[in-house]
C-alpha cells in the first residue's frame, strides 16, 4: 500500500526520507509497517516544564535554564507490543514502535504410526534398468507448493486461481507426466526445495505474518503426504533408482513442513526400501553425485534472515556461497557446482555472475498469493526437469497454467 508519511513517521520505519516532492511525499509499506505508524501517531504527550538554577559561593543567582521535558501517554493497538523505545537526547522527546505480537504455538505430535497405516498399500516393483538410456542422472526440482494457501480469501483478488486439493494433485500428476515423458537415466533426483505448506495455524513460522488458509492444519498435513506419496508411488515404477532431497528450513512451512516431510520419509523406509530420502534442516545443504555437487537452501530461513538469497545474486550471495563451499571442501571434491534455491518464484538460471558456481531459481509449482498478484504480477508457476551427462547438463522448464 500507499501512505503519505511525515518524516519523523519515514525515519521510524528506516527509510530515506523523501526531499524531492512538496508536502508529506508517499511510500510503499506493508500493513505491519502502517500499523506501527499509526500506533505513533496516536503517542498523546503531556509537556511540563523543568528549571534549572545555578548559584554562586555567595547564594545569588547567576543562572537559570528552562527544559521541557514530556511524558507519554501512549495507545499501543490490541494484540500490538512495544518493540523499541526510541529518546531524543536534546529534546527528551520519545517514539515508540510497536509489533504485533507473536502467535507462539505449538505443534502437536501426530500418530505417525496412524499415518503410515493409512498410506503403506504394498506396490510390486517391477522396473529393471535400461542399457539404451544416455543420461547419467535426471533431476526435477520443485519448490514452494504453499499448500493450504488461499490466493482469493476476500473474493478481492486481481487474478483469482484455485489452490485447494484437486488443483494442488492435478500439479502432482503434471509433475509426474513430465517426468515420465522426459526420462532419460536409471536414477531420478527428486529435489523439494521447501514451503511444501503455507503455514501453520494461519501464520509463517516467525509467527508474525497471518496468512489467508483454505485448510485446517489436519487437511493440509493430510494433503501434502497425499502429493508426496502421488509423486513416489507414481515414479517407482518407472526409476530403478529414485532420492528424495526435502528442504525443512524455510520461512513459511518451518517445523510443520519437516514433520510431514518426517512421516513421509518414514512411510518411503518401510513400503520402499531403496528408495533414498533425506530430510535437510539446516539453512544451506549440499550433495555429491559424482563430480558434480549441489548447494541447496529455501533461500530463507525460518527464523534468523530478514533478507534472503536474491533472484539475481549479488556481491553478499556470491561471498556466503563461497565461504560455505569452502567450509565443505565442495571445490575440492567436485568438477561443477551448482546452487540452488527457491522461495523467490521465479525461474532464473545464472551461469555467469560468478565463475566457481551456477546460480539456479526455480519457479514455484503453486500460483502466486494474492499479496503477491498485488503488489507485482500473476506470474508463472512450474517445475524444472535437468538431464546430466558427465559435466553437462540440459535445464527444461515446464510451466503450468
Amino acid at each position: 500500500m500507499r501512505k503519505r508519511l511525515k518524516d519523523s513517521e519515514a525515519e521510524m520505519l528506516g527509510f530515506e526520507i523523501t526531499t524531492s516532492v512538496k508536502g508529506n511525499p508517499r511510500y510503499y509499506i506493508t500493513e505491519k509497517q502502517w500499523q506501527s505508524v499509526q500506533a505513533f501517531r496516536n503517542i498523546k504527550q503531556t509537556d511540563f516544564k523543568t528549571t534549572k538554577k545555578t548559584f554562586d559561593k555567595n547564594g545569588k543567582l547567576v543562572g537559570r535554564v528552562d527544559k521541557r521535558q514530556s511524558k507519554e501517554l501512549i495507545d499501543i493497538p490490541e494484540n500490538h507490543q512495544v518493540k523499541r523505545v526510541s529518546t531524543n537526547v536534546s529534546t527528551g522527546q520519545q517514539w515508540v514502535i510497536t509489533e504485533p505480537k507473536k502467535n507462539e504455538v505449538a505443534i502437536e505430535d501426530f500418530d505417525f504410526e496412524g499415518i503410515i497405516k493409512k498410506h503403506i498399500n504394498p506396490i510390486e516393483i517391477t522396473v529393471e534398468e535400461d542399457e539404451n538410456l544416455t543420461n547419467d542422472f535426471d533431476i526435477l526440482t520443485y519448490t514452494d507448493a504453499h499448500i493450504g494457501m488461499d490466493t482469493d480469501k476476500f473474493e478481492k483478488s486481481m487474478y483469482a486461481v484455485k489452490w485447494d486439493k484437486e488443483a494442488a494433485l492435478e500439479s502432482a500428476m503434471v509433475i509426474i507426466k513430465e517426468t515420465i515423458k522426459n526420462k532419460n537415466s536409471n536414477l531420478l533426483v527428486i529435489d523439494e526445495l521447501g514451503d511444501l505448506l503455507d503455514g501453520y495455524n494461519g501464520f509463517t513460522t516467525r509467527g508474525g505474518h497471518s496468512l489467508p488458509q483454505n485448510l485446517t492444519n489436519e487437511q493440509a498435513f493430510d494433503l501434502a503426504i497425499e502429493f508426496k506419496m502421488l509423486i513416489v508411488d507414481s515414479l517407482v515404477n518407472i526409476y530403478p533408482k529414485l532420492i528424495f532431497n526435502n528442504i525443512c528450513n524455510d520461512n513459511h512451512a518451518g517445523s510443520f513442513g519437516y514433520f510431514v516431510n518426517s512421516a513421509f520419509k518414514e512411510i518411503v523406509n518401510i513400503k520402499y526400501p531403496k528408495v533414498v530420502v533425506t530430510n535437510h534442516k539446516r539453512f544451506m545443504n549440499h550433495y555429491f553425485i559424482g563430480r558434480v555437487a549441489f548447494v541447496i537452501t529455501h533461500g530463507k530461513d525460518d527464523s534468523s534472515l530478514k533478507f534472503g538469497f536474491k533472484p539475481f545474486l549479488d556481491t553478499k550471495g556470491i561471498e556466503k556461497i563461497d565461504q560455505y563451499c569452502k567450509h565443505n571442501d565442495i571445490y575440492k571434491l567436485s568438477d561443477k557446482v551448482i546452487f540452488k534455491k527457491g522461495d523467490s518464484h521465479q525461474c532464473l538460471f545464472d551461469m555467469c555472475t560468478s565463475d566457481d558456481f551456477y546460480y539456479y531459481n526455480y519457479p514455484a509449482i503453486s500460483p502466486s498469493s494474492q499479496w503477491v498478484q498485488t503488489n507485482f504480477k500473476k506470474g508463472r508457476r512450474g517445475f524444472v526437469l535437468e538431464g546430466f551427462k558427465g559435466l553437462q547438463n540440459t535445464i527444461k522448464p515446464i510451466f503450468i497454467k
